[in-house]
This record gives C-alpha cells, sequence and structure tokens, in this order.
C-alpha cells in the first residue's frame, strides 16, 4: 500500500512508504524483486512502477500473474488497480484487462497458466514486464518472457517481480547471494545491492562488477554479452505503515498460520520447509478423559486396499473421527487404520460408522476416474442411513494438513485418551517425511470437511 492524497489545486500526488518501498522504485536494476513475507505493501509497489512513463504514448507494461483468477481475485492486481489508476486518468477496458492513460500509455495484466502459453507472446517488445508473486511462474516461463522485454519507446527494457518466500523454487536459487544460507532471512546490508549476471544456457555466471563479465562472448556476432543487474528488496508487514494502521488485525492472522507458514510469510524464511514436528507436536495437544457436551462429529477417511503381506509396506486405510465443540474448540475423539483387501475395508468403514452412531457425518476421498466414481458410489450404498459426502482432494497433502495444524499449535484441540493415541501422535509427527501420510491424510479430510460442513444449514442450503 502506498500513499495517494490531493495536493494543492486537486493535484493527485502518489507517493511510495519510506523504506523498502522506496527503494524498490528507485532501483536502477534491470531485474528488481520485491518482498519475501506478505503485507510489505508489494502490489502497489508494482503497480506504481509503470506511472513514472505513462505520459509516454508508446510505453506499454503488462503485469503477469499465473491465472485470470489471480489477477481478479479480491484485493488482486485489478482490484487494486481500480482504486489508483483513476486518480489519474486511466480509463479501464475490463474486457482485456487494461487501462490505457491520457497521453496513450497503457497497462495491461494477463496469465501465463501453462508453460506453452509464453508463446502467445512470441513477437511481443514489452518494454516493462511486471510478475506479480514470482515463485508461481517457472524458470522457463520466466527466462522467455525475459527475451520479450524490448523497447522502441526510448524508456530502457526492464523487469519488476514480487514474490512470498518458497525454498523448494527457482527464485530461492536466483535470488540466493541476498539471503543468509543458515537462517533462510534476508542479509539486511546486501538489500538492494546490485549483482550482474550473464546467462550461457541454463548457467547463470555471476558477479559484483560488470566489467568481471567482458569475457563472455556472444558467439552470433563477436562481442561481449551484455551483462543484466539484478537486486532483491526484501520487505515485510512491519514495513508496511499504511496496512497495519488500517488493519491492524492482519498481524494476529499471520500469527495465527502453522509454523512453516508463519515463518514463511511473517518471518520472510526463504529456507523454511515442512518437517517432521514442525507441523504437529503432541506437547500441542490437550488429553482429555471425557467428551464435553455439545459436539458436532465428522470422520473422515483415507483408502488403501491392499492387504500386508512380508514383502510389502501398503498404505493404510486410516479413519478420524473429530467433533467441533460450542466454545470453538475440536476434539479427536477417536482413530483407526487397518491394511485389508476391498471387502475388509467395506467392513472396517461400516463397522466404524454403526460405533459412531448416525449423528457422525463421513466423508470419502473420490479418487479421479471411473474407479474412484464406482468405489464411492459402493462405500455410500453401503452406508445407507448415514449422512456421506464423497469430494476429490483438493491441494497438496500439506496445505490440506495446515488448517489443523494451524489449530493444533495455538492449543484449540483436544485429544481422547485412548489406546489408538501413541500411533496417531507418532504418525502425525512424522508428517511429511514419514513413509505413509494415510493418518495425517484422514485427519485433514476430518478437520476439513468439518469446517466445511459448519457453513451448511437448512436456513442457506
Amino acid at each position: 500500500m502506498a500513499g495517494a492524497e490531493q495536493g494543492q489545486g486537486a493535484q493527485t500526488i502518489i507517493r511510495p512508504q519510506a523504506g523498502p518501498q522506496t527503494a524498490f522504485l528507485a532501483s536502477p536494476a534491470d531485474i528488481a524483486i520485491y518482498g519475501g513475507s506478505a503485507g510489505g505493501g508489494k502490489t502497489w509497489a508494482l503497480l506504481m512502477e509503470p506511472l513514472r512513463h505513462v505520459a509516454n504514448p508508446q510505453f506499454g507494461a503488462v503485469f503477469f500473474r499465473r491465472s485470470t483468477v489471480q489477477v481478479r481475485n479480491e484485493g488482486g492486481l485489478w482490484d487494486e488497480s481500480e482504486k489508483l489508476y483513476p486518480s489519474i486518468g486511466a480509463v479501464p477496458k475490463e474486457h482485456v484487462l487494461q487501462w490505457n492513460f491520457p497521453a496513450g500509455a497503457s497497462v495491461s495484466f494477463a496469465h501465463l497458466e501453462h508453460d506453452k502459453t509464453v508463446l502467445n507472446w512470441q513477437g511481443s517488445q514489452i518494454p516493462l514486464i511486471c510478475f506479480d508473486e514470482l515463485t508461481h511462474f517457472s524458470a522457463k516461463q520466466f527466462w522467455y518472457m525475459v527475451s520479450r522485454n524490448r523497447s522502441m519507446c526510448g524508456v530502457r527494457p526492464y523487469i519488476r517481480a514480487t514474490c512470498n518466500p518458497d525454498a523448494d523454487s527457482w527464485v530461492a536459487e536466483f535470488i540466493s547471494w541476498w539471503i543468509n544460507p543458515d537462517t533462510g532471512l534476508p542479509i539486511p546490508e546486501r538489500a538492494g545491492k546490485l549483482r550482474w549476471f550473464v546467462r550461457i544456457g541454463d548457467a547463470i555466471v555471476w558477479a559484483d562488477d560488470p566489467a568481471e563479465l567482458s569475457d563472455y562472448i556472444n558467439p552470433l556476432d563477436g562481442e561481449p554479452i551484455p551483462p543484466k543487474s539484478v537486486t532483491f528488496v526484501p520487505a515485510k508487514l512491519t514495513d508496511n505503515a499504511a496496512l497495519m494502521a488500517a488493519d491492524p488485525g492482519y498481524l494476529a492472522n499471520l500469527m495465527a498460520l502453522p509454523t512453516v507458514e508463519r515463518e514463511r510469510l511473517l518471518g520472510g524464511n526463504w529456507k523454511i520447509r515442512p518437517a517432521a514436528g514442525l507441523l504437529f507436536r503432541r506437547g500441542w495437544c490437550e488429553v482429555v478423559d471425557a467428551i464435553p457436551a455439545g459436539a458436532r462429529w465428522m470422520r473422515g477417511w483415507d483408502l488403501g486396499a491392499t492387504p500386508k503381506t512380508e514383502s510389502n509396506d501398503p498404505d493404510w486405510t486410516a479413519g478420524t473421527k473429530i467433533g467441533k465443540l460450542p466454545d470453538g474448540r475440536y476434539i479427536v475423539a477417536h482413530h483407526c487404520r487397518d491394511r485389508q483387501s476391498p471387502s475388509g475395508v467395506e467392513r472396517l468403514i461400516k463397522n466404524t460408522a454403526e460405533a459412531d452412531g448416525k449423528d457422525t457425518q463421513i466423508s470419502l476421498p473420490q479418487d479421479p476416474g471411473q474407479a474412484g466414481k464406482s468405489q464411492v458410489t459402493n462405500l455410500t450404498k453401503m452406508l445407507a442411513g448415514f449422512t456421506v459426502r464423497a469430494t476429490p482432494e483438493s491441494g497438496d497433502k500439506i496445505t490440506r494438513f495446515s488448517p489443523f495444524s494451524a489449530q493444533v499449535e495455538v492449543g484449540n484441540v483436544l485429544v481422547l485418551r485412548g489406546p489408538w493415541n501413541e500411533a496417531w501422535f507418532s504418525s502425525l509427527e512424522g508428517f511429511p517425511e514419514a513413509a505413509h501420510d494415510d493418518d495425517a491424510d484422514s485427519t485433514s479430510r476430518a478437520f476439513n470437511a468439518l469446517l466445511s460442513a459448519s457453513t451448511f444449514t437448512l436456513a442457506n442450503v
């Protein structure tokens, strides 16, 4: 977020916030990357960048997100541009996601959903390319669009990008010089510093001074390859005074995230990855001997259908029962797992449903394809009289587990004492590095289905 105010004569004054946002917008780098945590004013910094050129009728900028949905999301690029660009006379063409400025300059918003989508830009000349959330794009997409970063309008072509940390992205390696390899945090004294590189095939050669790269020759013309300059400007929520004042609760929202996401989005950590013990610890749970009254119940299943033998180590069929209590806390009341044939799995699910009772809803995963549909159809028929819903899995396993992890970490989850506790605790503490993740998957399904079920009532269905 930045400042937009009325000056003398009703003239609109738009200025960045002091600190990292100003440093990013003042950078002379060919490629400048900004951010590294949530709430640092990244979107507004990116949207302000083209404004220095809008008096140039030949100038054009293109903003990229991975998908059109992300461009149009509430609080996303297009939404925020509607708060900024009209104040300086820009006219929107929403059907093509483009702003036209009075002098003739334009700013467009587009997607690169698939790697091959970059071919839609073959032959283009784009003076300013902006990537919002650079880690969402593949290296192939980025480097292809670098080749489209050309200009005939008098503006030196350049690239600006924002991002949140992702230890497994190509961006993490690209900006590694600016990141402490031990802590994963930005090195303060390197913030905004320029480095230069040339790219030979897929290899990047770095230097602290462009003269150090003069020996790298373009074989097509025998001339030295012009090096490009790069910088990384880290920013965090506390650098965004405007957002902190407008939404003081946002800090609490970030603090409530699971450990890994909190370290990434609040702390700006580029090295942290989900690992055993980071997403779940038994010490975060309160083990109780009785279930408080008034719980609403959900049993989530993760399905396997291969018996255990001496020569194999198949996945488990696992079922977890979770209740939501009237005070907003949750209780894990039961967990079971077994390795059975398909008929054995059916017996396990049916017997468990009978033991749970009809006030416990049941959530089943539906695998893609006809076999998955047939399995769910058979199980649903078998469970006639019970409330059963089947849905496909959405997102990766860690993403699905994170909402439950967040509630456990802040002490909102009780566990009913039982003989199943030790196996369940051990399995979840080993997630996601353990050989099997069936217990975590059934727990995620029960918890997320319970949340979804809570939004539907007879009044709003």
